[in-house]
């Protein structure tokens, strides 16, 4: 038997965050999205015990200043993308500046030189993802999801899509269809 599960990253990250820091006996407040206030020091051994036991579990502590703010970028990104009571009807450049308190060129060229891509590409990549969702788990038409994610038209959002997946969004449809058909069936 198989057991396919869809991860809520979000959950799932504050949640080992919240068991490993507890298991350490850390005081702490989970501030943001992979962001968390310690209160106190960290002395080096403990550090180092934590940091390896958060490394077990696939994350690792950032420590490089330019690396947290693109972290932060991609965190504003998904937030503003995926969670309906901050999808915006304004520019991106502006949300991500008032958002992380730097001007919109700054936050651009920092993530082209750390990710060496650019901050339009990671937003287009997610609204597909989020475009994909919607598809899959909402139903919803190509019309309302255009809609919901602020693009100026079906047909911009459909070349994205295939841009992105080397599909159309109609065809992405129909092969989730016919998946579900023969899931069904079996």
């Amino acid at each position: 038997m198989k057991l396919f599960v869809k991860f809520d990253y979000k959950t799932l990250c504050n949640k080992v965050l919240n068991e490993v820091l507890e298991r350490h006996n850390i005081e702490f407040e989970v501030t943001g999205f992979g962001e968390v206030d310690i209160k106190g020091q960290l002395a080096g051994e403990a550090y180092d015990e934590l940091v390896a036991e958060l490394a077990s579990y696939g994350t690792s502590v950032i420590e490089n200043q330019k690396t947290i703010l693109v972290e932060k970028i991609k965190d504003a990104v998904i937030e503003m993308v995926f969670e309906e009571e901050n999808q915006i009807k304004v520019n991106s450049s502006v949300y991500l500046s008032e958002k992380l308190g730097h001007s919109y060129g700054h936050l651009a060229n920092l993530f082209s030189e750390i990710t060496y891509s650019s901050i339009e590409n990671f937003i287009i990549f997610q609204k597909i993802e989020y475009t994909k969702k919607l598809i899959i788990k909402e139903n919803m038409s190509l019309t309302e999801i255009a809609y919901k994610l602020n693009y100026s038209s079906v047909a911009h959002l459909s070349a994205q899509f295939k841009k992105m997946t080397g599909i159309t969004p109609s065809a992405f449809q129909r092969i989730i269809a016919k998946r579900q058909q023969i899931t069904n069936e079996s």
